[in-house]
């Protein structure tokens, strides 16, 4: 493991004769120097790899049994030197019975042996012809070579601080998994070793059978199966084998090529660490019982200098594929949960201020969306411009048409009078354009609304994203209240990005003309005068940074739990060529100083749906003081 908590595991897939030992052991150690050669801490082979899986009745000729016992002698003698940790599947004798095993070995010994749990009736090669179920095997010792060692099911194997276990094909499929157990008991890298044969759509339930069972365990999973060279008189082996991380597909080797296969990742056991401390349901259910660890201490691993991982610069962002799904789940949160509050408060108006820009419109179109469904008419929701001093004619030409097409009811309150007169009250000069000239405006608006609201019987419903909540990028009563908030927990990331799909099912082109428009408009809170040229000159992340690295510091902060040293490293591989190390570190440092000298504003928000991955809210997923110190995050950084 590294010093950044990333573990490099690897899946081989290698070639195989069917029942010539000597060949399949050469064919494995060279994917084993490959794979030491890349850093690989810990490779896994497939079932049976030693013999090939499609032996059948030969596997009870000693002919067979011994020969595999004297190539892995060989195999785990020539590997000695090779700074890694292999699983490789034999067939083992223990007193009279043949096991189907996964045999652990590394710096040339064996640190223990697996038997594989559920023996399948119903294989094409009738496993319970040749094998005896290892379930329940506990506390055993079996001979491999001239050696004794520990043989069970409960065995796990810390190597370098990280602990893991192994199961055995048909054991991922039953209702009650081994490495379900393995997991509870400390393993947090699960290796499956298999040989299954292609039968069509089989290939999909698998791959959802190791995604789903590492989202279960809170684990990395690393599953191999047989491939090219297995006999073909009945079924053929594509070479399938998956690397998964606590509910993501990582890497997956393609099928049915002729080809050896090696598959290689960074797993993070940190992040996976991170996990189980946080899910009290997992901590419930955590063994009490004592299971066998056996521990191994690999001198002077290859470090590798590369990262085999993607890290997703944008981690709000659902892939592609997804997107339809995703963005189409989101809006229905948003417009499920303000129907209930307006339902509950038996309202059939809403007010809210329309800016022209991201935040504003997608919370404008989630309302549409709501009143729709309840079949209320949209006349009842009230959307204010309020013009002030900072307002483009760019932004206030996109709100006002938006509204009217589509048949909301619309409001125009200029603000800049009120807020001369304001000034004046206070002995506030209206050149100095400090903060208290910024937050009047905003709390005019807001007063506004407010009042708007006591006037027509309607909620007012606050725009205010997550990315604006990290930050306090908003004003202390200002356009920080409202009575219900639902953009709170969607990051100005993926704000973007609604309002894009959006336009795609917009009711006019007109409409998704002006959307386009309002993606493409630099975000701006415009309570500064606009420049020489009419455009906005307040331009949001030219203050704060860039929001794609500060919803990429709020994910990794909140949802992974990385430190700031980790969360600059993985900034530094996802934004590589984007933005350089001195800037990341730049407004990292900015992210730590605003998130916790702002959580007062947080402490204070209004209700509103959990939506996306993060939320923020002080009576959801985020607990803080709003008196904590940053310092311990900011001097970590200072080092770096």
């Amino acid at each position: 493991m590294n010093q950044y908590g990333f573990l490099k595991v690897a899946a081989a897939v290698p070639h195989v004769e069917v029942a010539d030992c000597d060949f399949n052991a050469s064919r494995i150690l060279a994917l084993m120097e490959e794979a030491a050669g890349r850093g690989v801490e810990i490779i896994a082979f497939p079932e049976l790899s030693l013999t090939a899986y499609t032996c059948g009745d030969l596997m009870l000729q000693p002919t067979l049994l011994n020969g595999a016992e004297v190539a892995l002698t060989k195999l785990i003698q020539k590997s000695r030197k090779l700074p890694l940790v292999g699983i490789v599947g034999a067939p083992l004798r223990h007193g009279s019975a043949i096991y189907n095993c996964a045999v652990v070995f590394s710096q040339g010994k064996v640190l223990g042996v697996v038997p594989k749990s559920y023996i399948p009736d119903y294989s094409e090669f009738y496993e319970n012809r040749v094998f005896t179920s290892g379930a329940g095997l506990t506390d055993e010792q079996i001979r491999v070579g001239d050696y004794d060692c520990d043989f069970g099911v409960d065995l796990t194997f810390e190597v370098n601080g990280v602990e893991f276990g192994v199961e055995i094909c048909e054991d991922l499929w039953v209702a009650q998994q081994p490495s379900s157990q393995l997991a509870l008991d400390g393993a947090k890298v699960i290796f499956n070793l298999s040989a299954s044969p292609e039968a069509v759509g089989k290939h999909t339930y698998l791959r959802q059978l190791v995604v789903q069972q590492s989202a279960r365990t809170l684990s990395a999973y690393v599953y191999t199966s047989a491939g090219f060279g297995e006999s073909s008189s009945d079924l053929v082996f594509a070479g399938k084998a998956f690397i998964a991380e606590s509910g993501h597909l990582m890497a997956e080797t393609d099928r049915f090529s002729f080809d050896e296969k090696l598959i290689v990742a960074d797993v993070d056991i940190e992040l996976l660490e991170f996990q189980r401390q946080r899910n009290t349901s997992f901590r419930v259910n955590e063994s009490g019982s004592e299971n066998t660890v056996i521990e191994m201490e690999i001198p002077d691993p290859m470090q590798s200098t590369s990262l085999d991982r993607t890290i997703n610069p944008l981690p709000f962002l659902p892939t592609a594929e997804e997107e339809a799904v995703y963005f189409e789940e989101m809006f229905e949160i948003q417009s499920h949960g303000l129907a209930k509050r307006l339902r509950h408060t038996n309202m059939k108006r809403v007010i809210i201020g329309i800016s022209g820009g991201l935040d504003s419109t997608l919370a404008l179109l989630g309302l549409v969306r709501t009143f729709d469904k309840l079949g209320l008419d949209r006349k009842g929701i009230y959307g204010v411009t309020m013009p002030g001093f900072g307002t483009t004619d760019r932004t206030y030409n996109n709100a006002v048409e938006l509204m009217q097409l589509l048949g909301i009811s619309s409001l125009e309150i200029p603000i800049r009078e009120a807020c001369l007169l304001h000034f004046r009250d206070i002995d506030v000069d209206p050149s100095d354009h400090s903060a208290t000239y910024e937050n009047a405006q905003a709390r005019e608006r807001t007063q506004i609304l407010m009042d708007l609201a006591n006037k027509l019987g309607g909620l007012v419903i606050g725009t205010g994203d997550l990315s604006e909540l990290a930050l306090g990028w908003a004003t202390y009563n200002g356009d920080q209240m409202s009575m219900y908030s639902i953009n709170g927990s969607i990051p100005k990331t993926l704000v973007r990005k609604l309002v894009l799909w959006a336009s795609t099912k917009a009711e006019t082109p007109r409409v998704t003309e002006i959307l386009h428009d309002v993606v493409a408009t630099p975000v701006s809170p415009e309570l500064l005068p606009a420049n020489n040229e009419g455009t906005i000159a307040q331009k949001t992340e030219d203050l704060v940074g860039p929001y794609e690295l500060h919803d990429f510091f709020l994910y990794h902060f909140i949802n992974s739990g990385y430190a700031p040293e980790k969360i600059l490293y993985m900034a530094e591989c996802a934004f590589a060529g984007v933005h350089d190390r001195a800037t990341i570190l730049h407004w990292l440092k900015v992210f730590f100083r605003r998130f916790f000298s702002q959580q007062f504003k947080r402490s204070a928000m209004p209700d509103g749906p959990k939506v996306g991955l993060v939320s923020l809210s002080p009576r959801g997923d985020w607990r803080m003081p709003s008196d904590a110190s940053a310092r311990m995050w900011l001097k970590e950084l200072d080092k770096l």
